[in-house]
């Protein structure tokens, strides 16, 4: 009976992974090395109703993406599976945005001390200054070489020291004496490690991306569309307004000399009329023009009278 029951839940727990993975658009792929069991259940109370959150040992969930890649082949869940390596679990967003579920995983970050052998996940300075420990502990900061000095009573930093390099192990000096000034310096929380969105797996920096980075792309891709279709003379969705505009731009000017006209060209015909009026509506790029002019106007008299003074040596022939 035992065995039976443990199969029931296993087949249980496949059955439910491979329908979220089916039927939820958009997943997270969280690690959650260091979690606290405490920060797991605040993290799936926040997030009830609006995600559903999916552990699991490795081996369960790989076997249940590879009975999900035999039953929805197009799903993508081999992919998926290939991607399983870690501590790794799911948030898969029902009734929310990718973004209001790193929100809630933000809200839940857990400080710990460093301990002895672990790898070090940041660069931490001691700041140079008095740490309010009393002059039998020079001890601690004699084995790690750090200079000091008795200042009031208690030891004080003469300057700053690193005391943890990231990617390095942490000593256990290091870690007695970061005990000692009550330092935590590790951060713990589900870290977003990949996206799985409509069968494909994205690294997690595609959340960073914004809207407007990816209209300005888009809109990238338009123009050159635009510009190629135009020159090959293919008509696109993307090119018909340019070519609209430059008919446009073509009937305006066969008929801005005869008297026929229409609604959409008495703008053009008004301006051709009387630029002065749409200069005087428009100051700045007058007063621009404007004063291109004289400097233009100043240039071109100079050249004339440069042009005159040399004419004024030329009154001998080569034979004097």
């Amino acid at each position: 009976m035992p065995n039976a029951e443990k199969l029931a839940k296993k087949q249980q727990y496949f059955d439910k992974l491979i329908d979220l993975c089916v039927n939820t658009p958009k997943a997270l792929i969280v690690g959650i090395d260091h979690v606290a069991s405490k920060q797991m259940q605040n993290i799936r109370m926040e997030l009830r109703g609006k995600a559903v959150v999916v552990m699991g040992k490795n081996t369960m969930i790989r076997k249940a993406l590879q009975l999900g890649h035999e039953q929805y082949p197009d799903a993508g869940l081999d992919t998926l599976r290939a991607s399983i390596k870690g501590n790794l679990g799911f948030i898969f967003a029902t009734k929310c945005e990718l973004d209001d579920i790193c929100t809630v995983l933000d809200k839940f970050v857990l400080e710990s001390a460093a301990k002895s052998g672990q790898v070090s996940m940041v660069n931490l300075d001691i700041p140079s200054g008095p740490t309010g420990m009393d002059p039998s502990q020079t001890s601690f900061f004699q084995t790690l070489n750090i200079a000091t000095k008795i200042v009031k009573g208690q030891i004080e930093l003469i300057s700053n020291f690193q005391i943890l390099k990231e990617g390095e192990k942490v000593s256990a000096s290091a870690a007695a004496l970061l005990g000692k000034l009550g330092i935590k310096p590790f951060n713990y929380k589900m870290e977003v490690e990949m996206v799985f969105q409509d069968g494909g797996v994205f690294p997690a920096a595609v959340l960073d991306i914004q809207d407007s980075v990816l209209m300005s792309k888009f809109l990238a891709g338009v123009n050159n569309m635009a510009a190629l279709s135009r020159e090959l003379g293919i008509p696109t969705e993307a090119g018909l307004p340019h070519a609209f505009g430059n008919a446009f731009k073509n009937v305006a000017a066969l008929i801005a000399d005869v008297s026929f006209t229409f609604k959409e060209v008495e703008e053009v015909k008004k301006f051709l009329d009387d630029p002065d009026a749409y200069a005087a509506a428009n100051p700045a790029p007058a007063a621009a023009a404007g004063g291109a002019a004289p400097a233009a106007a100043k240039a071109e008299a100079k050249k004339v009278e440069e042009e005159e003074e040399e004419d004024d040596g030329a009154d001998f022939d080569l034979f004097g």
